[in-house]
């Protein structure tokens, strides 16, 4: 039995190195992957373009801009005393923000008035707008506090103690708060998923396509060989890409790996599992490569999207939240991110891997089954 299985685990190894494009796809991709999710993808806001409307001209107007200009979330790019201008940038998308102080600010400070301060913000793009309203009234907080402390001190004068909150935020397992350290272990998971799917079912179907699989079911091979014949190589793939795209993650982007790699290796055991079953059972309702490929992507997608590695699970409605629960990237994003950032164990995430366990032995179970009743 060893001995057929590892004549068509050989002969699967070769079928797949030998087109370029193959080694292009199990090899390449994972690196341009990682490279584009490390520095193109990224939530984080720095340096929001911002235009100036200063009608007050005054110490009090020009220390408020400072605060704004000297912070590393806002850069000013134009001081216009137009509307008209302020909205060409805005149009043009050369500006995110337009802030406008009006005449009269420092005296209304000094006199104890309502001192409104418009801030206006590009909203086509409304998670970039939401940071940046964020930023804007935390510096604008600043100011206001800064200012009554100064008026203070100058009525009474001296320096006067005053009580404040001082609230002094922790981020724990990700201090900076950098999305690449939440976006590039998950590429993991997304890559696995993606070349396993993709290797499964076309491989299958290759042999349909070209009529080897014909040849081969008259052979003494059995079909549970058959099939452990093909899915091992693509298995051995998924751990070569998990080792590379790890690397590339720990020594290029220095993000942190606080757990046990064995652990990880776990949970991308169980994780190709559900991943291989699914690829197994697309090759059974694909007639062609192309058919294949495209059922694939029709699965991949929707999997990455109720996953929560773009969008957070909590947010979605509760239909789609216990639709999501027959995800296994859900459960293996869980298990990434806990071992590279948090460093927790299998106490923590054993629900994770007994998930996993319980999908990837039904989706397995079931397409064997229609693979025998396939090739029946």
């Amino acid at each position: 039995m060893w001995e057929r299985i590892l004549t068509i685990l050989r002969k699967e190894f070769r079928s797949v190195l030998r087109d370029p494009r193959m080694r292009i796809v199990i090899i390449g991709l994972p690196m341009i992957q990682t490279m584009i999710f490390g520095y193109a993808v990224s939530l984080d806001v720095r340096h929001v373009q911002l235009a100036v409307i200063d009608r007050d001209g005054t110490p009090a107007s020009r220390a408020l801009v400072a605060r704004f200009t000297g912070s590393s979330y806002f850069d000013a790019i134009a001081f216009t005393p137009s509307e008209d201008e302020a909205r060409a940038l805005i149009d043009a998308a050369r500006a995110a923000a337009i802030l406008q102080i009006n005449a009269g600010f420092e005296q209304n400070l000094r006199g104890g008035r309502p001192t409104p301060v418009q801030l206006i913000v590009d909203g086509s793009d409304s998670n970039t707008a939401r940071f940046v309203v964020n930023y804007a009234a935390q510096i604008a907080a600043a100011a206001n506090g800064a200012f009554l402390l100064e008026q203070a001190v100058r009525r009474a004068g001296q320096v006067v103690p005053v009580g404040q909150v001082d609230l002094q935020p922790r981020a724990w397992f990700n201090a900076d708060l950098e999305s690449r350290n939440f976006y590039v272990p998950g590429i993991i998971a997304m890559l696995v998923m993606l070349i396993g799917l993709m290797l499964t079912s076309m491989a299958i179907v290759r042999e349909k396509e070209v009529g080897t699989i014909e040849q081969i079911m008259v052979t003494p091979i059995r079909p549970a060989e058959f099939i452990l014949g093909k899915c091992a190589p693509f298995a051995v793939i998924g751990f070569i890409n998990t080792a590379m795209v790890s690397a590339v993650a720990l020594l290029w982007f220095d993000i942190p790996f606080r757990g046990s790699f064995a652990l990880l290796l776990l949970g991308v055991a169980l994780f190709l599992v559900s991943t291989l079953g699914v690829g197994l059972f697309i090759s059974t309702v694909s007639g062609t490569q192309q058919q294949a490929m495209m059922t694939t992507f029709f699965f991949f997608f929707p999997a990455m999207l109720f996953s929560g590695f773009i969008f957070p699970i909590a947010n979605m409605p509760a239909f789609f939240q216990w639709l999501s629960l027959l995800d296994p990237l859900r459960y293996m994003l869980v298990i990434i991110r806990g071992v590279f950032l948090k460093g927790v164990g299998f106490d923590v995430l054993w629900s994770q891997f007994a998930a996993l366990l319980v999908l990837g032995a039904a989706v397995m179970t079931f397409a064997v089954t229609r693979f025998h009743k396939t090739l029946a």
